[in-house]
């Protein structure tokens, strides 16, 4: 039994460093992953009132130059999906087809901020957990500079995990309710192209 344990022992303490490397790459991604979202807002501040406004004063006149009245050069998914099914509006199977590729789009922008949410904390209790023997070990011996230092490692793989997971869930949470808003907003104009017909 006390093999069986020390293997187990050893698997553990192995994964401390991947661990950690995997938690500074999540820190780091959810660093990245702030300033795209601040950019994607200030994207979506621009089109924001111009699309609404387009969407409610839309009427079967004024359709047809609803592309050229769209924002240019935005950088948003929306603007740039509107525009792409203005231009296929006469064929109701490409319209289909442009309204699937953005759900995917978003669901693949919407990736990184899931898996943030969901490794950050189990990588993070995974670094809590795996030096928290050592530490033990430590604190028998009376080593209490291995104890501290192994402390130390677990505090810290726990704040970058929670870090990480909050940054993911709050970009989640924002992002999911900007892609609902849009994705309203392209199933109305592909319903009022159904109409025109």
């Amino acid at each position: 039994m006390n093999y069986i344990s020390d293997v187990l022992y050893w698997i553990s303490t192995g994964l401390l460093v991947p661990v950690v490397v995997l938690l500074i790459f999540l820190f780091v991604r959810s660093l990245l992953l702030i300033g795209s979202f601040f950019g994607q807002y200030l994207a979506i501040r621009k089109t924001e009132n111009v699309l609404r406004k387009e969407m409610e004063s839309l009427t079967p006149e004024s359709f047809p130059g609803l592309a050229e009245r769209l924002p240019v050069n935005t950088g948003s998914l929306v603007i740039k999906y509107m525009k792409k099914m203005c231009e296929v509006q006469h064929s109701p199977a490409h319209v289909q087809r442009l309204l699937g590729d953005y759900e995917i789009m978003a669901d693949k922008d919407l990736s990184v901020s899931k898996t943030l949410s969901k490794m950050g904390p189990m990588l993070g209790l995974m670094g809590t957990l795996i030096p928290m023997g050592p530490a033990l070990v430590g604190l028998s011996t009376g080593d209490i500079a291995s104890m501290a230092y192994n402390m130390q490692v677990a505090f810290a793989t726990t704040v970058v995990g929670l870090f990480s997971a909050a940054i993911g869930f709050v970009t989640q949470q924002v992002k999911q309710r900007w892609y609902l808003q849009d994705m309203t907003n392209l199933e109305f104009v592909a319903e009022f192209m159904k109409e025109r017909k």
